[in-house]
């Protein structure tokens, strides 16, 4: 559980002062509800038994000082010493006088510092200025920061920068002796310091600060009794920043950039390769493609029927034997895509490239000469020399908020006015005026140095000090010198802390060297620090809340360790600027050695309001253990966001170097926090084999698939068995998620565990990169794992990838790099990353983390790709500009501003040429088609964008760009549904699936791919007029239509089957809602498809607190009536639920993978996807706790659900009639066109048509040949009414438009009647067809010409075949008998041919007996199933108890209500178990 620490107040405090202090409830109450148990308690209850609470013991808190040095105005000896005790201090109120000190409050478990402390004695007085009075100048600032000795390391020698540096004096231009910072100078009389000997404040050691190492003593070059006489400030530019973790990061970077040479055409070929998947052998067995492959010298192409087990190579091998070209070398060519910048892998099988997986039409591909160069998105020589300054590539971030030049600026006026001050001895505001600006540069932070070197300064020159008057004006000179001198080296040492603790693009040259004796240092064993001083408060904050308090919280992987509040609520004072100065240390009552590596510290800032309420103002949060340790004072920036995300505090959730308006000063322990990792101990080697039931319990638990959705009691049992489990029984994420806490024994198992796991799949590895798994152990091997993926494979889980980045412990690592080196292999892979990180800079955290990473990508990239990337984001912002603006114009204007607007993409290909498409950087455009752009009607009036292919042989593109809608979740639903699909093509299963490409390209924007010749269900509905969705035969009647070839109409009917049959699976696992007809697509080759997955996961959209989406998925009975085709092939219905569970229970197999998937993405800040209810919702879904026949059952009655649920009809019946007043689905910048008008190339369904003569079965027919758009040709029969019946239609439905003239019967002449009448009606025939082409493609022309062909013009080929075929008409019943464990389960599926004895259908049931027990005892009874012959039930019937299936006889009969029906007795010890079985019906019960 998390532990809560109260202060302990000092015991001479008055009740009052005591009471001010506990504005807070009790700190001891848990502050949160719900606590988690992290394997703490046991260390917690041991240090709580060894240390008291507040320990004041003198003999254990005392502590040496060393005195500060002779001066002049000093009488003491280096050599002196002072002995002071925590219990000479007492408490005097928060806000003290001149005089007045407080004692350093401790937080938790009181224990003193480390570090000697040093005594500061503030000297009273205020100084006249215009800033104000000052109070307490002691409860200020740094605690004396020494600087890093590490500044050398990070620059150059000083001789190799001497052109380039400029050196600014400040103070006396002398040599610069190395001082002791945390002796503050004391120019008090012995009196005073006498007096107030016993009221110092005990200040936190000064100590290095992070990323430095310990400061080395000077002893030889220091003497004992020296004056410093002035101080010398260099600045020097770093490129990588004075930042050490990220100049680390650059190196890295730089290093992975260089092992991928620009000469290494394999990863640097420039071309972008094909996606490949492993070869689908189910499903490529004997298939062969039809392939034309065309070549720069022919403009014929040469056709190719090569099998899909063909390796690229081998055929680009075949094709010098059919070219008549002699110098054509395989080796030296490739295959691209026709149309496309996109080139197949020689290596690899032409089956397992994606594109031929799903084209089933002849694919293009042109043969081209493989370039000696590589190609134009390639790196170049120049690119590996580069040098990789994050300078250059975040500018954006403003990374570098303080520059040098700024800084130097500063310092110049500082130095002028200073030299004017010691020659004068006059104009003391100046100096501190320009100290002030300094301090501002540097994010308005005043150390205390500073502030008691500025009140030292005006106590001499305004003639205050007593002892002034006794010295003679050489040493009043001298004593300046010294005062100036501290002041400037104050201003030194805020610069070097400040570079070190911030990213700034410079540094100080030299950093000073002090003198500490650390002999008596020892490693701290709690973790304890100080929490100084927060800087920087807003002034609406100083007015708005009378104190300020903090609270420090200890998490890890997102769960509270600990948490210390402090109880001294501090008003604001002002120096130069706003601050709240708490000086308080903090002791967790915990070891340092128990942390786990990757905990973090959250340190929340409090206003308290004038009704003693505490708000949360700003809160900042770090890592303990970083990469480069954290020591002495350090500077964290404060973000002023609302709660912090708790569940996923990482490194990576808010960047503490980055400046921000509020800073938080930390003083911590001057010796290392060094994590000590435990020796794993090899345990359950030797371990007996586990009870046969507590195999299968671990087995059962495994089907959780994710350590979240395990109870606390279901964990404690694995861990318990954790040495039994194994790849077979259970998956490793689900082992180490169910380990107790993260304390360092458990660690150490889980690394045992980890070492001995062997991993049958790489992707099982990726539940281990969730937020659940912080440690860095368990990530490495991880991302080991992942990268024995290729580049496609691992290209396809990316998303997830970089959400996982968020959780990375460091920019450096495996994972970031794994990222890096794959983009560097792929094109591909790095435009794709791309892309995911320009759109995650979008949330809400992260936002630095992931600009670090994008600039190391476009680093990585080269400058061509990286070029490539500047035009695709100019392109998209080009876009967002013209949406927004055609949105905010009004609707009469709004076609005007799209065609001004429109010019803009016009002059931008101008001046770019070419641009690669940021939805697939495969498709390279080089311009618009105007005419063709349009914008839809809907709420985002999203826009409709033509582009011009770059590529000759390829045809134009058109996209949707909107604005307004988070793409996010849609491209997270298509990606899932990617991957299902890529399972089934896996398992030999082609669902037809169209699964459109979407991109999020910014907050609320991005593409989506138009997918041609699409029509919504919607639109289909409303040419059947206002009640169209309630009719049966809607979606039939417009595929007979677009399909009068009975050929085509059965590819159609197939597509269809299967398309929907995948959309009904994907769509319930997901949860896929706000489902009505405008989010439902068909394409007339058959293919349905969803779009628009704003709703998910179940969250359904509601109407007056009402579900409008009642079914789990959509099947409605005009979806059934076309697959059935009118009823008149039943079977095909049980068919097609058949595919249904089929493909279900394939996806149910791999429910670990999609679960993982969504768990990591938890994180990202999708509305619909945030917490584990959505996961379980999935995960309920999925069932991966049934066999496939529970699963079977419960699919199938799902789509019973789904096809009697009338509210879906009556939701689409609603969305029609509302759609119908504004039926405008896209507005051009010309005029107003349908739809299907607008597609790109769209072609007419019908080319020409022409009268052959008189058809023989009646001379007042006319038979006409009809070619269609593939040059296929039918046989019509037409009279001459109804060509006057079709005009009429026309001229009513096409008012607004000039029609031919048709030849009325008054046109004819007396004679050769009927050749005129030929004429005449083929002339009418071209102009309708070849005129209009809304006219021409018009449904009632189709329907004249293509309805009730007389004769196919074409051999037709056989029936395409859904299932099984037969022309067996007896009865039959299936089933699927299993036996296991006494449990005999026997699955009804279908029965067919069954009827009553009148040979009507019969409402069916089915009853079971098991014999030779009594008939009751045993009997089972399934659902009926109403008015039907061939029925569907897959229900589930079930016997306990079985012994044995010897001598058992399972009798079924089929009733219809009362009536018999069929029977059949079955022997059980005959029957072959868990295989589909047609059972023949009887007539009579035996």
């Amino acid at each position: 559980m998390a532990y809560y620490w109260k202060t302990d107040l000092n015991s001479s405090e008055s009740p009052e002062k005591q009471q001010e202090h506990q504005e807070f409830p009790s700190l001891t109450q848990p502050l949160f509800p719900s606590l988690v148990s992290l394997g703490f308690d046991n260390v917690v209850d041991e240090i709580s038994n060894k240390i008291p609470l507040c320990q004041r013991e003198i003999e254990e808190n005392a502590f040496f000082m060393p005195s500060a040095p002779h001066w002049n105005s000093r009488k003491h000896s280096l050599d002196e010493t002072h002995q002071t005790s925590l219990n000479e201090f007492t408490f005097k109120g928060s806000e003290l006088s001149c005089h007045q000190v407080s004692e350093t409050p401790v937080i938790g478990f009181s224990r003193h510092s480390v570090l000697p402390n040093p005594q500061n004695i503030n000297k009273g007085s205020s100084w006249g200025n215009p800033i104000g009075k000052y109070h307490g100048a002691d409860d200020y600032g740094f605690n004396n920061l020494p600087l890093s000795s590490t500044s050398l390391d990070r620059i150059n020698s000083q001789s190799q920068l001497e052109n380039e540096n400029h050196n600014y004096h400040i103070g006396f231009e002398s040599s610069v002796l190395p001082i002791y910072p945390f002796l503050s100078s004391n120019l008090m009389p012995k009196e005073e310091n006498k007096s107030s000997r016993n009221m110092n404040i005990v200040e936190s050691s000064l100590m290095p600060f992070k990323g430095s190492s310990l400061p080395r003593t000077w002893e030889s070059t220091c003497p004992k009794n020296t004056e410093l006489t002035g101080c010398s400030i260099q600045l020097v530019e770093v490129a990588q920043g004075s930042n050490m973790s990220l100049a680390s990061f650059c190196n890295k970077v730089k290093k992975i950039r260089e092992t991928y040479h620009a000469t290494d055409m394999d990863s640097n070929s420039g071309k972008i390769w094909s996606p490949t998947t492993a070869f689908p052998y189910k499903l490529f067995s004997n298939t062969k493609f039809n392939i034309n492959i065309f070549t720069d010298n022919s403009t014929q192409g040469l056709h190719f029927i090569p099998c899909a087990n063909y390796l690229v190579k081998d055929l680009i091998a075949e094709i010098p034997h059919f070219c008549t070209n002699d110098q054509l070398f395989p080796r030296d060519h490739l295959l691209s895509i026709c149309g496309h910048e996109e080139f197949l892998q020689n290596d690899h099988y032409l089956g397992s490239h994606r594109v031929f997986q799903k084209n089933e039409s002849v694919i293009q591909l042109h043969l081209q000469k493989k370039r000696d160069t590589p190609g134009t998105l390639s790196r170049k020589h120049e690119d590996d020399h580069s040098q990789f300054y994050l300078k250059q590539l975040l500018e954006f971030m403003h990374i570098w908020k303080v520059s040098r030049q700024c800084l130097s600026t500063v310092i110049q006026k500082y130095d002028f006015h200073l030299k004017y001050l010691l020659k004068t001895q006059q104009n003391v505001d100046n100096v501190i005026e320009e100290v002030k600006n300094i301090c501002s540069v540097l994010g308005c932070v005043e150390t205390k140095q500073i502030t008691d070197a500025v009140n030292e300064l005006n106590l001499i020159l305004q003639g205050k000090a007593k002892n002034l008057h006794q010295n003679s004006d050489a040493s009043a000179k001298g004593l300046i010198e010294k005062v100036t001198t501290e002041l400037s080296t104050s201003i030194y040492q805020l610069i070097d802390i400040h570079c070190s603790s911030f990213y700034a693009d410079f540094q100080p040259l030299h950093a000073p060297l002090y003198r500490v004796s650390f002999e008596n240092l020892g490693v701290p064993s709690h973790l304890s620090f100080t929490v100084y001083a927060a800087h920087n408060i807003p002034e609406t904050w100083v007015h708005s809340y009378k104190a300020f308090s903090f609270s420090c919280w200890l998490t890890y992987a997102g769960k509270k360790l600990c948490q210390v509040r402090n109880c001294r609520n501090i008003p604001v004072k002002k120096l130069f600027f706003f601050m709240v100065n708490w000086n308080e240390t903090i002791n967790f009552p915990l070891e340092i050695k128990s942390l786990p590596r990757e905990s973090m510290l959250t340190i929340k800032l409090f206003g308290i309001t004038y009704a003693t309420n505490a708000d949360l103002l700003a809160w900042t949060c770090f890592p303990l253990f970083p990469k480069q340790s954290i020591l002495g004072s350090v500077l964290f920036s404060m973000t002023l966001q609302s709660e912090p995300p708790m569940e996923m505090i990482a490194p990576g959730v808010w960047d503490v170097s980055q400046p921000s308006p509020v800073t938080l000063q930390i003083d911590f322990p001057a010796t290392e926090w060094e994590y000590m990792k435990l020796d794993s101990e090899e345990n359950g080697s030797d371990l007996e084999e586990p009870p046969k039931e507590c195999l299968k319990h671990i087995a059962r638990l495994s089907q959780k698939q994710t350590p979240i959705l395990l109870s606390e009691e279901k964990r404690r049992y694995l861990w318990f068995y954790r040495f039994y489990c194994n790849n077979e029984n259970c998956s490793l994420p689900l082992v180490l998620g169910s380990a107790p806490g993260w304390d360092e024994r458990t660690v150490s198992e889980m690394h045992t565990i980890l070492r001995r796991w062997k991993f049958t799949h790489p992707l099982e590895a990726l539940g281990l990169l969730t937020s659940s798994f912080p440690d860095q152990e368990i990530r490495n091997v991880a991302v080991q794992q992942l990268d024995n993926l290729l580049n496609d494979e691992l290209l396809e889980y990316l998303p997830q990838l970089v959400q996982a980045a968020k959780f990375e412990w460091s920019l450096e690592s495996p994972l970031v790099q794994l990222l890096l080196h794959r983009s560097l292999q792929s094109i591909q892979f790095a435009h794709r990353l791309y892309w995911l990180l320009k759109d995650a800079q979008n949330e809400t955290y992260f936002k630095s983390w992931y600009q670090k990473l994008l600039a190391a990508l476009q680093f990585c990239a080269g400058k061509a790709l990286r070029g490539e990337f500047s035009k695709e984001q100019k392109l998209i912002k080009i876009l967002g500009d013209i949406g927004e603006k055609v949105k905010t114009a009004s609707d009469p204007q709004r076609q005007e501003v799209l065609k001004k607007e429109l010019g803009r993409l016009e002059e931008f290909f101008w001046c770019t040429k070419t641009c690669h498409l940021p939805l697939n950087p495969a498709l390279c455009i080089q311009g618009i088609d105007g005419d063709a752009c349009s914008y839809f009607t809907s709420n985002a009036l999203p826009l409709k964008i033509t582009f011009i292919n770059a590529n000759p042989m390829g045809e134009n593109i058109s996209v949707i760009f909107k604005a307004g809608d988070d793409l996010r979740q849609d491209m997270l639903v298509l990606q899932i549904i990617q991957v299902m699909d890529n399972i089934w093509l896996q398992e030999g299963l082609d669902m037809r699936m169209i699964i459109y490409r979407c991109l999020s390209t910014g907050k609320g924007q991005g593409l989506v791919q138009m997918v041609p010749d699409a029509v919504t269900l919607a639109k289909i509905h409303r040419r059947f007029g206002p009640i169209g969705p309630l009719k049966g035969n809607t979606i039939k009647k417009w595929f007979s239509q677009h399909n009068p070839l009975k050929v085509d109409y059965e590819k159609v009917l197939r597509n269809f089957f299967y398309s929907c049959a995948g959309w009904c699976v994907v769509t319930f696992i997901l949860g896929v809602c706000d489902r009505h007809n405008d989010n439902i697509m068909l394409t007339k080759s058959g293919h349905m498809f969803h779009i628009d997955f704003g709703k998910f996961l179940g969250h359904a959209q509601t109407f007056g607190g009402i579900k409008r989406d009642r079914a789990p998925f959509i099947f409605t009975s005009e979806m059934e009536y076309f697959i059935t085709e009118g009823g008149k092939n039943p079977q095909h219905f049980q068919e097609f639920v058949e595919l249904c569970c089929r493909a279900y229970n394939i996806v149910r197999r791999h429910s670990r993978l999609l679960l993982n998937l969504l768990e990591m993405m938890l994180h990202a800040g999708l509305p619909e996807l945030s917490g584990i209810q959505d996961l379980k919702y999935v995960y309920n879904n999925l069932r991966p706790q049934d066999t496939d026949l529970e699963a079977t059952s419960h699919f199938t009655k799902k789509i019973k659900e789904s096809l009697e649920c009338f509210p879906v009809k009556l939701n689409n019946l609603i969305h029609t009639l509302a759609q119908m007043t504004s039926i405008s689905p896209a507005k051009s910048t010309s005029q107003t066109f349908s739809q299907e008008s607008c597609m790109p190339g769209a072609s007419r369904s019908i080319q020409r048509a022409t009268i052959l003569g008189f058809s023989k079965k009646t001379s007042h027919l006319y038979l006409i040949q009809v070619t269609h758009s593939n040059n296929e040709t039918s046989l019509t029969e037409k009279s001459f009414d109804q060509f006057a019946k079709l005009h009429s239609q026309l001229q009513k439905q096409f008012a607004s438009l000039t029609l031919p003239e048709f030849p009325h019967w008054w046109h004819l002449p007396f004679t050769n009647s009927d050749h005129k009448r030929f004429r005449d009606l083929n002339h009418y025939m071209e102009q309708i067809l070849n005129g209009s082409y809304e006219v021409g493609n018009s449904d009632c022309v189709r329907s004249f010409f293509l309805s009730e062909p007389v004769e196919q013009a074409m051999k037709e080929s056989s029936a395409v075949d859904l299932g099984e075929k037969s022309a067996d008409k007896k009865p039959k019943v299936q089933l699927v008998i299993s036996y296991e464990d006494t449990k005999l389960t026997i699955l009804v599926k279908h029965m067919k041919n069954i009827h009553l004895p009148d040979g009507s259908a019969p409402s069916a049931h089915v009853e079971f007996y098991l014999l030779p027990y009594p008939s009751e005892a045993r009997r089972r009874k399934t659902k009926s199933v109403p008015k039907c012959t061939d029925p569907t039930y897959n229900e589930i019937v079930v016997y306990d108890e079985v012994t044995e299936l010897q001598g058992h006889v399972l009798m079924l009969i089929v009733k219809s209500k009362t009536t018999f029906v069929g029977a059949i007795n079955i022997q059980l010890c005959s029957v072959t178990l868990n295989e589909e079985k047609w059972y023949p019906l009887g007539n009579s019960i035996i």
